[in-house]
């Protein structure tokens, strides 16, 4: 046998060993880290208004202008009803910042490009201004304004749930 081939039998061997030692140990999960207790304890939070990119002309893909996720974000809030919504940030225990946004371009091949809508919430303590926990929630732009608007509200949404899940975590399980 040649080198060449010794080394593409080894080769050959390790590779078959790589699944075998993958499927014989479990990835480790991390612990589930704990959420800062200002969240938990929250009972007032103000919701501040981080902007939004406006659209103008041509480019408008949803309607209802740069403050459209704030409003609808501040109405999920009101409606769930689990905080109150306080008028000052002095006034609350924590600080809410949703912000709407299109990402950079992006290839999508042949010299085209395509916009990414995104929603941003930012959960802060207002004694600090420290970052607790901040959620990304992607979208897309609809074939028209009404899907488009829909999808919209669709990220502004899962925003609010993505709260509600972080706020009320499972009850561990009873063994």
């Amino acid at each position: 046998m040649s080198r060449f081939q010794i080394a593409a039998l080894c080769l050959a061997l390790a590779m078959l060993q790589l699944p075998l030692s993958m499927a014989q140990s479990k990835p480790a999960v991390a612990p589930t880290a704990p959420i800062p207790p200002q969240i938990l304890a929250a009972k007032k939070v103000f919701i501040a208004n981080a902007g939004g990119d406006e659209m103008t002309g041509d480019d408008r893909h949803f309607s209802g202008g740069p403050d459209r996720a704030y409003n609808e974000f501040h109405a999920a809030m009101k409606s769930w009803g689990r905080f109150e919504i306080v008028n000052s940030p002095a006034d609350a225990d924590l600080l809410l910042e949703i912000r709407q946004y299109v990402s950079a371009v992006t290839p999508t091949g042949a010299g085209a490009s395509s916009f990414i809508p995104q929603f941003q919430l930012n959960i802060r303590d207002p004694k600090t201004n420290a970052m607790l926990w901040g959620f990304n929630v992607h979208s897309r732009f609809g074939m028209g304004q009404a899907d488009s608007d829909r999808n919209f509200s669709s990220g502004v949404g899962r925003l609010a749930t993505d709260l509600r899940i972080l706020v009320s975590p499972p009850e561990p399980a009873v063994q």
